[in-house]
């Protein structure tokens, strides 16, 4: 049965419906520049009517309605759209953290210019030909030294600024993982108190909308996926691992080690694993400190050891005005102080490893010559071994290139004296790791007879032949002896070579001409100087780079296409996610004129509610006051 009262009460139900729809425009336009916030609706529908079907239900005709109510305030969110950003931020995260970096990079790199290391390269050459015309005067051999000095400057120059950026990106990453910790933790207190509230049957939306500024912000820094299949628990998940789950977040950790160069690696706090990322600004961080810059530092030093190698290997044989010989140009410092290059690489007091550089033939060959020999020679490489075969229609120059080109981290020449010299080159890094260390034959092995009768360089062939660098006194299994071989160098040494201070102290002690059956040369014999000045044009570069030339060239090229890439992918992901959140602006955003139409409108439904309250009123008053007896 309706109640006499029952227009007050639907007057008072509009009027508080249409209270709060004012409300929450007023809350919109006051967060309308608020980062991260959805605007919100009010959802209003009819309140139930009297009389619903039941035996109860007496015999009034129809259904008499009771006003209005809010059945909930609802933020305007696309779902798919918002997983969509959250996949794209990562990109965009990716090239906006590397691209500042690959800039810093490229002012790292003077070529061309009088100033960079190729110019300092070309004055040294310069100052070894003047010696070649004058190897009988004093001056052009301080020449030598000063323009070796510069040049070893100018390669520590290199090396400090791109370890120096190096060890800016690893503060980077501390920095980044930190947050990437708070928020994870932020996220996890959102969804309990998210929880909370839902099960007292409420909607969070200011709540909500914080959770997914957070999830943004994360999706920006390492690549995440979002679970809200199960309402009572959010989940966020990063390399297919959980991070966030309902109310508790999962935490990284920064580790030190000997395999990563002193910088940090990220572990899963709990179980100490490796954590694997594939975008977002710290994959671009991880990826610049292990892989581009590292690099980068690996071709420097790769540079510096073969340049400093070759320049020693003929001014070692040569001899200078004051008849001495035998010395290095530049000072070379062996990683290990054992003849043999015997090391104890696992602690535990007992030799195990052979690090050694460089290993040479016994024999003089003719590089165009054919072998006359059919074999497989099989070189350490990256993740284990590689095969390089060879035939009897093969030159040596043919192997020569085959070995340089096959991949393998061992590279070879012929020496001044025309015998096979192979060297370690850079170890290759997996993840951020170092599985070997750089400039360390790890293993030699021929099936055939190249490498041992015909080369002279190990003492058999096949398994029992073959040179392995995992066990201590390995140089016992070559060819020659103590002076067949070279201990490997401490590492980075575009970091510490020197022009060996013995010469300085003494210029006249710097090589210029070759003795002959085991005389000094000639004060006036100047064909060391040349051949050293030659080195200039020569193919002697080991891996992909054929001269010095090559190798600057290369370096320019390189840093170039990388500022380019990184330039290019980053207007592209901008202009992705321009779009992006323009479609996003278009569904969660605050538009100022709608909202003040909204206004208007809830504003002349409530001054009509509250009329209507103001009529049923007076016509309980008439009833009331005006109907007498």
């Amino acid at each position: 049965m309706t109640s006499t009262f029952q227009g007050i009460e639907i007057g008072k139900r509009a009027v508080h419906a249409h209270q709060q729809a004012l409300n929450t425009t007023g809350h919109n336009l006051s967060n309308a520049s608020t980062e991260g916030y959805s605007r919100q609706r009010v959802e209003i529908v009819p309140f139930e009517p009297i009389y619903l079907p039941g035996l109860n239900r007496e015999e009034t005709s129809g259904q008499i309605g009771q006003g209005t109510v809010v059945e909930r305030i609802e933020r305007l969110r696309d779902q798919l759209l918002d997983k969509r950003i959250v996949v794209q931020a990562s990109n965009e995260g990716y090239w906006t953290a590397r691209d500042p970096y690959i800039r810093m990079m490229e002012q790292i790199y003077l070529e061309p210019s009088n100033n960079s290391i190729r110019g300092k390269m070309d004055a040294f050459w310069d100052a070894w030909q003047e010696l070649a015309t004058y190897p009988a005067d004093t001056a052009p051999r301080t020449a030598v030294l000063e323009r070796g000095k510069t040049l070893i400057d100018g390669i520590h120059g290199r090396y400090n600024s791109l370890k120096g950026l190096q060890t800016q990106v690893n503060e980077d990453i501390r920095l980044t993982v930190d947050r990437i910790n708070e928020f994870s933790r932020q996220i996890a207190a959102l969804n309990k108190d998210i929880q909370k509230i839902k099960a007292q049957g409420d909607n969070p939306n200011d709540l909500l909308d914080r959770r997914d500024l957070l999830v943004d912000k994360l999706s920006s820094i390492i690549d995440v996926t979002i679970d809200n299949r199960d309402p009572d628990e959010f989940m966020v998940h990063t390399g297919g691992i959980v991070l966030v789950q309902g109310g508790i977040g999962r935490q990284f950790s920064m580790e030190h080690g000997i395999d990563t160069d002193g910088f940090t690696r990220i572990t899963w706090a709990e179980t100490g694993q490796n954590a694997r990322f594939r975008g977002g600004s710290l994959t671009a961080l991880l990826d610049l400190r292990d892989i581009t810059i590292n690099d980068e530092i690996q071709t420097l030093d790769n540079m510096t050891m073969n340049f400093v190698d070759l320049v020693n290997e003929v001014h070692r044989d040569a001899y200078g005005i004051d008849g001495t010989t035998g010395n290095n140009f530049f000072s070379e410092y062996p990683f290990v102080t054992n003849v043999n290059g015997n090391y104890d690489r696992d602690g535990d007091g007992t030799y195990d490893s052979s690090y050694i550089y460089r290993i040479n033939g016994t024999n003089v060959l003719e590089p165009r010559a054919q072998v006359g020999l059919e074999g497989r020679i099989s070189l350490s490489a990256s993740g284990g071994n590689v095969d390089i075969p060879y035939y009897p229609t093969d030159t040596v120059e043919d192997i020569i290139g085959r070995i340089n080109n096959s991949g393998a981290e061992v590279a070879a020449r012929l020496n001044r004296e025309g015998m096979l010299s192979l060297r370690g080159t850079s170890a290759a890094s997996v993840d951020g790791m170092r599985e070997n260390p750089d400039f360390v034959i790890r293993h030699i092995e021929d099936s055939g007879q190249f490498l041992n009768g015909y080369a002279g360089l190990l003492a058999a062939s096949g398994t029992e032949g073959a040179y392995d660098w995992a066990a201590a006194d390995a140089v016992a299994g070559l060819r020659g002896g103590a002076e067949s071989y070279a201990p490997s160098p401490i590492a980075h040494p575009s970091g510490w070579i020197e022009v060996n201070p013995v010469l300085s102290k003494s210029p006249v002690s710097v090589a210029s001409g070759f003795g002959e059956n085991g005389r000094a040369a000639n004060p006036g014999n100047g064909d060391a100087a040349a051949v050293i000045a030659s080195i200039r044009n020569t193919r002697v570069m080991v891996g992909g780079f054929g001269t010095f030339d090559d190798y600057f060239a290369d370096a320019v090229g390189r840093v170039g296409m990388l500022g380019e890439q990184s330039g290019k992918a980053l207007e592209t992901e901008n202009l992705i996610m321009k779009q992006l959140h323009g479609m996003r602006e278009a569904v969660s955003g605050v538009n100022i004129d709608e909202e003040l139409s909204n206004m208007i409108k809830y504003q002349h439904g409530y001054s009509a509610a509250a009329r209507f309250i103001t009529t049923v009123n007076a016509m309980l008053d008439t009833l009331i006051n005006r109907v007498g007896v």
